[in-house]
């Protein structure tokens, strides 16, 4: 958990998430795993929550003390309207049925006026590009047998969904451009835990929140720059952050 932790106290994420929480309120982080930004808010004053579907997921940060809960997303023991700010990192796109009933439960647990923060891995240019690709790569492994995995959204796709229970964005940032990087990088060094393509439109890979790119060296530090400019998030962002309002 302590490694976990340090990541994300490194991640670009994290600066954007307190950007664009509310100044105060209860914050509940849906789908939260093992705990560790329940923990990082809760450190930081905010009344950070976290709920999961798998009790064996957070028993790591519970025996550090944070609240979490055991709770079914779709259907959440939280009081209509109850929380200022709902947080879900690389979720809702699990769900094979779409994530609309996550999200329709998302609406009537924040009330009007307040926020949501909802990442989902991004149709971005790389996926774009590489669709046919991927769509090949996820009917065979629905041939071979193999589970759904994850789906991937577009700006407008990821848009319509919340504006579909009642949630105006606000702005759109991708993060973790450097994943593709990554995966391709061990895809050519033929690495055994290079991760198998997804399902249409899905993308390979969970949500990561790993540290970006750089370090002390002045390249690193200029990678860095590069691959966190507005084009390369555009064309290589691994995720999408929605950050919007509840109308």
């Amino acid at each position: 958990m302590e490694e976990l932790l340090r990541i994300a106290r490194a991640s670009p994420l994290t600066e954007l998430i307190e950007r664009h929480l509310p100044a105060g309120g209860r914050v509940l982080e849906a789908g939260c795993g093992l705990g560790q930004y329940v923990l990082l808010l809760r450190e930081r004053g905010r009344a950070a929550v976290g709920a999961d579907w798998s009790p064996e997921a957070l028993r790591a940060g519970a025996r550090l003390g944070a609240p979490l809960a055991v709770m079914d997303l779709r259907a959440l023991a939280v009081q209509g309207g109850g929380i200022a700010a709902y947080l879900s990192l690389g979720v809702v796109e699990h769900d094979p049925d779409g994530p609309d009933a996550i999200l329709r439960e998302a609406a009537r647990v924040v009330p009007a006026g307040g926020t949501l923060l909802l990442s989902v891995p991004y149709w971005n240019g790389v996926r774009r590009l590489g669709a046919p690709y991927l769509r090949r790569q996820a009917r065979r492994t629905r041939e071979a047998g193999g589970q759904f995995y994850q789906y991937a959204f577009t700006r407008g796709e990821l848009s319509r969904r919340l504006a579909a229970h009642g949630f105006a964005v606000g702005s759109f940032h991708p993060y973790d451009p450097g994943r593709v990087l990554r995966k391709a990088l061990r895809r050519l060094r033929g690495s055994p835990q290079a991760a198998a393509a997804g399902t249409s439109p899905a993308a390979p890979a969970r949500a990561g929140v790993g540290p970006a790119p750089g370090g002390g060296s002045a390249l690193r530090r200029a990678v860095r720059a590069l691959l966190y400019s507005e084009p390369s998030l555009r064309l290589f962002g691994h995720m999408l952050l929605a950050v919007a309002v509840r109308r």
